[in-house]
């Protein structure tokens, strides 16, 4: 009897398996070694940008994204207004970043505004209105047109340069890769490579809110009372209920179907998943709160929510410190330095509790950027571009937009495609072979 349960037993445990299925292990991570020229690590708007120029180039390029999708603050940030490409009349950002803006336009039967009309004080007259969704389609396509290899949900965990080149680690889900490459991109938006390398980053004690951004419907503004819904909701503040940073004005939620920057996350940080995490919840309850307290409004009884970003939009983090530091100053007096690979043009823009207050540029002003400004200072062969470059705050509110951070992508790729050909680190390629080879790739350079 014994013998015979047993063998129940040990039949029990055994799964039946069909003639077409087979057992696997149901986890193994592979291990995995990659070699590359150009290791692009962050697939952001300027990280995009760096993948296919490089590869355009003809570099062998891997591009690591952590996430699920390119483009970033475009796509994932629900930021699809991209800008300023334009400034007085002249394009003054264009390569491979207005290339996608502008396939993204026509694909959607969309329309470009008329840049030859002065945006006055009112800047987003001049931003590109964009399919998301459909931007991340294009993005994607050209990374794998160029032979861009592409690495979602995977991030770096340890960085060494061994022997003139750089070793990257990297886990994702099941994988555990080494990725050696002579020259490295850090477009992670918070300098997290140029840490992780040893290199010193800096911050500001208090950084800039974050935002996220939704849509509301199931009211008609038209027939809103905004004054009294004001005046409820200055009473739900008085009482504590509600948060006058979390969301600046009723009206400006309602005008805009919530689509809208009245809205702030104070303390959003992404440079760790724990503080990553907490931003997202935090953006995410204080919208919750707010859908309650509207409902609860005459006229928005029927509120509801259409669309919610995956992630809240992050200003400000890290930033390098770099061979140079741009300033305001130098930003809003339009210096053209001697290394300038980019142009960029936006107002000074610091979010803060009182909202945000655009200082714009004087007119027929624009800035540059210089290459030193994407070079960690005592690095070799490593470069970084978008938000985290070496900037003050101030500099730093403006250069971080789109337009700028894809210019500065652009020309990160061209300077390492460069340096890893002659065998350099970026900053020792002669500036006339850099621009050279951005124009042969339709981007506009300073002179």
């Amino acid at each position: 009897m014994l013998k015979a349960l047993g063998a129940l037993s040990v039949g029990a445990a055994t799964p039946a398996v069909s003639k077409a299925e087979v057992l696997v292990q149901a986890f193994e991570t592979r291990e995995k070694s990659i070699e590359c020229d150009i290791l692009v690590i962050g697939g952001g708007t300027a990280g995009t940008v760096a993948a296919i120029q490089a590869a355009r180039a003809g570099s062998k390029t891997v591009l690591v994204e952590f996430g699920s999708q390119l483009g970033g603050t475009t796509t994932t940030g629900g930021v699809s207004f991209p800008g300023i490409f334009h400034a007085w009349g002249k394009q003054v950002i264009g390569g491979i970043g207005w290339e996608l803006v502008r396939e993204c336009v026509a694909m959607n039967d969309d329309q470009l505004p008329d840049f030859s009309i002065p945006h006055g004080r009112s800047h987003p007259k001049h931003q590109v209105w964009i399919n998301g969704p459909l931007y991340t389609l294009l993005a994607e396509d050209k990374c794998l047109e160029a032979g861009v290899e592409l690495r979602f949900y995977e991030t770096p965990y340890k960085i060494e340069f061994k022997k003139g080149k750089w070793v990257v680690e990297t886990v994702g889900k099941g994988t555990h890769t080494q990725i050696t490459c002579d020259q490295l991109i850090d477009c992670t938006g918070n300098a997290l490579v140029t840490s992780m390398a040893g290199f010193n980053v800096l911050r500001e004690a208090e950084t800039q809110p974050g935002t996220l951004l939704f849509t509301l419907e199931g009211y008609d503004k038209s027939r809103l009372d905004m004054d009294h819904l004001e005046q409820l909701y200055t009473e739900e503040l008085k009482k504590g209920e509600m948060v006058r940073e979390e969301f600046l004005s009723i009206r400006g939620v309602l005008n805009s179907n919530g689509y809208t920057f009245s809205g702030h996350v104070f303390g959003a940080d992404s440079t760790t998943s724990e503080a990553h995490t907490a931003t997202n919840i935090n953006g995410r309850r204080a919208l919750l709160k707010m859908l309650r307290f509207l409902r609860t409004l005459p006229g928005c009884e029927h509120t509801r929510v259409v669309k919610v970003q995956t992630e809240t939009g992050v200003r400000e983090t890290y930033r390098i410190d770099g061979l140079h530091q741009v300033t305001q100053s130098e930003y809003v007096n339009g210096k053209v330095f001697e290394d300038a690979i980019s142009y960029a043009y936006y107002p000074i823009d610091i979010h803060d509790k009182t909202g945000v207050h655009p200082e714009y540029l004087a007119e027929n002003v624009v800035a540059t950027i210089p290459l030193r400004a994407l070079i960690p200072r005592g690095s070799k062969n490593l470069l970084v571009a978008g938000r985290c470059l070496s900037s003050d705050r101030g500099a730093n509110s403006a250069l971080r937009v789109q337009a700028p951070c894809m210019g500065m992508g652009q020309a990160a790729a061209v300077a390492a495609v460069l340096a890893s050909r002659s065998g350099k680190s970026p900053e020792e390629v002669p500036m006339q072979d850099i621009r050279q080879l951005l124009e042969e790739h339709g981007a506009i350079v300073p002179f």
